[in-house]
């Protein structure tokens, strides 16, 4: 019987990598792991509901017993990119041609003893995945070589793209964690819990040949391809019933380290570092009455200590007057200019009765991405900020869960002057554009 456990973990873990795609809502991470957590707003801290604990609080396995839990969600993001009132002729718009991705997860936790659990949580990450067709903007004009001698960004002939490259403009990134959980019970209330947390992540970026002149690595800055990274992380927990109305917990989870992009080297900081963020999380969960449950989480999720993603664009002025180690690739790279972010989750449950459970949610996140940064991050439009969620359980006859969620984040958009005004060129105004929904489903099994 253990051994066919561990197959299925490891077939699990397989699937998940190999079907894993993007989802963003808080930044470029998801608004909650698990669909139960999902559909309350992402509020898991002070819950032990599922298998999750990996991602959400790790010492919550313990109370979670014997279980196993297999999901997908569909994730459908809505993005566009808008210049407007440029002098030189760069005006353009468009939206992105990918709008649907499918986030499988996976988890599964064992009781070794009353006090003792050993689990895995298998979880993605990601978002920044955009594909806008070009040809927006024509030749002749500030984009290119045509309007004289040093003037242009790009030494190809057009049409151009939104960011004055050639083709279509866009970049993919999915990240996968496998978090293997131990969580042990201090008595019979608290518990605490450990995740190792293993990172695999995959990137590409088409159609950004204008900012070539930026890179420490000019050929190894765009339409590479995929490329892959490791790296490895911790994720720590605690988790306490104080009666049995009230609970709390709180979780941190170091930067995951992360191996370099190669074919990238000449694009992100650091010649090609791409680390995932550290965050930690704090919540609460009360009964509000014997059938209802109350959940409230905080989450801070530090963008800005990866300088891939926290370094201001503004850098690459820095490298155009000579400085190297802001240039693309540089020591002190430009980034994406993200901001730290902090998000509320606030959940409800209802038990209407022994099979159906029925939950309700709203997620508020802070925008990670500032006015001065708008013309990088049409490539990575992570702005929206509100999540109304719902999701319901149900019990059916052989113990099996089904658990279904949708999550709508309301439509946001954040506008600034274009980097490119910056160089000399009347680039106008830039406006990017997001909204998303997304539907889930799941079964879960106590073994």
């Amino acid at each position: 019987m253990r051994r066919k456990t561990g197959i299925v973990i490891v077939v699990a873990a397989a699937a998940c990598l190999v079907a894993m795609q993007a989802g963003a809502t808080d930044g470029y991470f998801q608004h909650g792991y698990g669909i139960i957590g999902k559909g309350m707003g992402g509020a898991s801290t002070a819950l032990a509901n599922d298998t999750f604990g990996g991602a959400n609080n790790p010492a919550t396995m313990v109370f979670v017993g014997n279980r196993l839990d297999v999901g997908l969600d569909l994730f459908s993001p809505q993005r566009s990119a808008e210049r407007s009132g440029s002098v030189a002729g760069i005006n353009g718009s468009a939206d992105s041609d990918s709008t649907l991705f499918y986030i499988p997860e996976f988890g599964y936790n064992k009781l070794l003893n009353p006090n003792l659990s050993l689990g895995v949580s298998v979880y993605g990450n990601g978002g920044m995945n955009t594909d806008y067709p070009g040809g927006q903007i024509p030749s002749g004009t500030a984009c290119g070589p045509a309007t004289g001698p040093g003037t242009g960004f790009n030494s190809a002939p057009g049409p151009y793209n939104l960011l004055c490259g050639n083709g279509r403009l866009g970049v993919d990134l999915t990240q996968l964690i496998v978090a293997p959980t131990l969580s042990y019970k201090l008595s019979d209330r608290q518990s605490v819990g450990i995740a190792p947390l293993l990172g695999y992540q995959r990137f590409k970026i088409d159609g950004v040949q204008a900012f070539s002149g930026f890179s420490t690595s000019p050929t190894n800055m765009t339409n590479r391809g995929y490329d892959t990274a490791t790296g490895f992380g911790l994720r720590l927990g605690w988790f306490g019933q104080f009666s049995d109305m009230l609970s709390f917990g709180a979780a941190y989870s170091t930067k995951v380290k992360m191996t370099k992009f190669d074919k990238y080297k000449g694009l992100f900081a650091q010649e090609g570092d791409f680390d995932m963020p550290e965050n930690y999380s704090a919540g609460v969960a009360a009964k509000w009455s014997p059938k209802t449950t109350v959940a409230l989480d905080y989450q801070r999720i530090n963008y800005s200590d990866v300088k891939s993603v926290g370094n201001p664009s503004s850098l690459l002025l820095a490298c155009f007057a000579g400085n190297t180690a802001n240039c693309l690739g540089g020591s002190d790279g430009a980034g994406f200019g993200w901001q730290d972010v902090n998000v509320w989750k606030l959940g409800v449950a209802y038990q209407y009765d022994n099979r159906l459970t029925l939950r309700g949610g709203y997620n508020r996140s802070s925008n990670p991405i500032r006015t001065d940064d708008v013309t990088i991050n049409i490539l990575a439009p992570g702005v929206v900020q509100d999540h109304l969620t719902l999701g319901l359980t149900y019990v059916m006859a052989g113990g099996g869960e089904l658990s279904f969620d949708y999550a709508h984040a309301f439509n946001n958009s954040v506008s600034g002057p274009s980097l490119f005004n910056r160089f000399g060129v009347s680039a106008g105004n830039e406006t990017i554009e997001m909204h998303q929904n997304a539907i889930g489903i799941a079964y879960g099994l106590k073994l």
